[in-house]
């Protein structure tokens, strides 16, 4: 649903609230238009904002799009669709995105605002992300894992077992982006630990990019500028 010009106008003036709606895993759900954008939060996080979901979008600009042979994208966790919306509006990357989501007040909200407004093919699955990864027998040459409850990743997403079975669904030359909180000094900890003891036992190439707030892992160094 694009919103109307004189909605559009207004929201670079003052954050308009659109919508709220009660969900299984979060107690509310906002959404708001800034800046001509759609924004999905919580009361802690900010679960998308289009083009402007800075961690993706500044990590997109530091990995060579143009050199890495993208046609397939897996998303964990779909809020809005900002990283389909970012990587057509902004980078002009058609791929085709199977988006795994648990919540279905999440994908109302992403069927609503969004995804009538992309161009790419997009299939939505409602799903728990740790069940899709061990039952998929799909291959992907990207696979964005950005799955929060509220502002905290759930335990199951940050074991070994998940991030090899995930490893398991990626084709030849694909890689991983993991998206993990790095806003206080125990997120960085964490963020910093998990790193270190997980993602490089499996990912011995890893990378760890600081953007605003997070810390976004990377599984193999080559694909960065």
């Amino acid at each position: 649903m694009k919103p109307s010009v004189l909605n559009t106008i207004l929201s670079y003036l003052t954050e308009m609230h659109i919508e709220s709606i009660e969900s299984d895993y979060n107690e509310v759900l906002d959404v708001y238009l800034k800046h001509g954008r759609y924004q999905l939060c919580t009361a802690n996080a900010i679960y998308s904002y289009a083009d402007k979901y800075a961690n993706f979008k500044d990590s997109f600009h530091m990995i060579d799009l143009d050199k890495e042979k993208i046609d397939s994208v897996l998303l964990l966790g779909f809020g809005l669709g900002s990283i389909p919306y970012m990587l057509e509006k902004k980078f002009n990357k058609k791929y085709t995105y199977t988006g795994v989501e648990i919540d279905e007040s999440i994908i109302y909200l992403a069927s609503k605002y969004v995804l009538d407004e992309l161009k790419s093919d997009v299939e939505l699955i409602q799903a728990d992300a740790y069940l899709y990864i061990y039952q998929s027998l799909m291959k992907y040459d990207l696979i964005c894992i950005d799955i929060f409850v509220d502002d905290k990743i759930p335990d199951v997403f940050l074991g070994l077992d998940f991030l090899n079975a995930t490893a398991e669904n990626l084709a030849e030359n694909g890689f991983i982006m993991f998206n993990h909180l790095s806003n206080t000094k125990s997120d960085m900890e964490a963020a910093a630990a998990y790193f270190e003891n997980v993602f490089k036992q499996v990912f011995h190439e890893g990378v760890c990019l600081d953007v605003r707030g997070n810390r976004m892992m990377i599984s193999d160094g080559r694909v960065i500028k």
